[in-house]
């Protein structure tokens, strides 16, 4: 290898600012596809679990179709969140590259960033508002509960397991799509610098 081409292979490597931000992508990418990944197989899981009990009963608690609706929603937003993690793993990855026209534009990586940001965003609401579905139809089942033993109550109106799997559920949704959101914002902080 000849000196010019020596030089010219320096001189085209990533700067330390550019190092900066692929390692912060790269770091935060992991850790927010990490995170979601195992939550979101807990939420699927246990979703999967309490609708296939919900929607085998004959008999089901009115109004719980709307929060299971909500949590499968929410559940499906994570998966394009945790796509969003992992396209913030391979845009560290082509931010390393040695030829500057294939590392990835500020503005194009932000723009990703955002998309990422606004699918969390939606995925948490839409999770939210099936918890708060849930914890109502759970709530005013405790409630309306006769509280004396030995008195003959519809199953249907006393609190299963399937409704608090549903709930955990939820909550796992809603806690992982955190996660995309705090990663984003993060990396939103450190890019604009």
């Amino acid at each position: 290898m000849n000196r010019d081409s020596e030089l010219s292979a320096y001189s085209s490597a990533p700067s330390n600012k550019i190092q900066k931000v692929s390692n912060n992508l790269k770091q935060l990418g992991r850790i927010g596809f990490w995170l979601q990944i195992v939550l979101g197989v807990v939420s699927t899981v246990l979703l999967l679990v309490a609708a296939a009990s919900v929607f085998g009963n004959k008999e089901k608690t009115p109004g719980i179709e709307l929060g299971i609706f909500c949590a499968f929603c929410g559940v499906i937003l994570l998966a394009v969140g945790i796509f969003f993690s992992f396209r913030y793993i391979q845009i560290a990855n082509k931010m390393q590259s040695a030829d500057p026209a294939r590392r990835p534009k500020k503005a194009d990586t932000l723009t990703i960033i955002r998309y990422g940001l606004i699918v969390n965003l939606v995925g948490m609401l839409l999770s939210i508002l099936g918890a708060e579905a849930l914890s109502g139809i759970v709530l005013l089942k405790v409630i309306t509960v006769p509280q004396s033993i030995g008195i003959n109550v519809d199953p249907n109106r006393l609190v299963n397991a399937a409704d608090l799997l549903i709930v955990q559920a939820n909550t796992n949704t809603i806690a992982a799509h955190f996660t995309g959101i705090v990663t984003s914002l993060i990396l939103l902080n450190r890019i604009t610098k």
